[in-house]
């Protein structure tokens, strides 16, 4: 039986270079700082996981967190690109199937990854929707090239129009329920236990 895989995209955390709508709020010292809060939710997400687990960073490795998971550098042009890049090199190490998710989202929990893991067994696609259009989950049972390509990246319209292809060449897809990341302060709001964080001295 194959092995699955779940990747999860970091972002380096430096001031200036990450959450840079939300820093516009808030400054970017306080933006990175709730950065830095959402990786410790998302590395507890990926612990007790029926998955192995492969951290890859935006810059450089960065061994502060997931002291013992497969750490690499995302390779590519573009977030489609590195994306791809990301699938493909999982499918050659024989993982199957294969999960990407991103790493600012404050509701993430093992069990949305448990479940896009159970619904590939099924599907051939599965998406996390995120509630400004986009997507927080995409997991994959085989490859398929053109969801990375030509996509309207950062749109609202992204998750839509990629089902749309999907719907168009007969590939069967799956959702999970949507979540929200945090982009901006109104993102922030609903989320008392970071919004503490702007104002600790820590």
């Amino acid at each position: 039986m194959n092995k699955a895989l779940v990747i999860v995209f970091v972002k380096n955390v430096k001031p200036g270079k990450v959450k840079t709508r939300l820093a516009k709020t808030i400054g970017n010292e306080k933006a990175a700082k709730i950065y830095q809060a959402l990786l410790t939710i998302t590395e507890k997400a990926t612990k007790n996981i029926m998955a192995d687990v492969s951290i890859q960073y935006s810059e450089t490795i960065d061994n502060s967190l997931w002291k013992d998971a497969h750490k690499t550098t995302q390779q590519g042009k573009d977030l489609g690109d590195r994306m791809k890049n990301a699938f493909e090199n999982a499918f050659k190490q024989g993982y199957q199937p294969v999960v990407l998710i991103g790493s600012d989202l404050p509701s993430l929990t093992k069990e949305h990854l448990n479940n896009a893991i159970e619904k590939l067994k099924k599907t051939e696609v599965v998406f996390g929707p995120a509630q400004d259009g986009g997507y927080y989950l995409i997991g994959l049972s085989q490859m398929h090239n053109s969801i990375f390509e030509n996509k309207p990246w950062s749109q609202t319209q992204l998750l839509e129009v990629t089902l749309e292809e999907l719907t168009q060449k007969c590939i069967p897809f799956s959702k999970l329920e949507t979540l929200n990341d945090i982009d901006t302060f109104e993102d922030l709001k609903p989320h008392q236990h970071l919004l503490k964080l702007l104002y600790s001295e820590k």
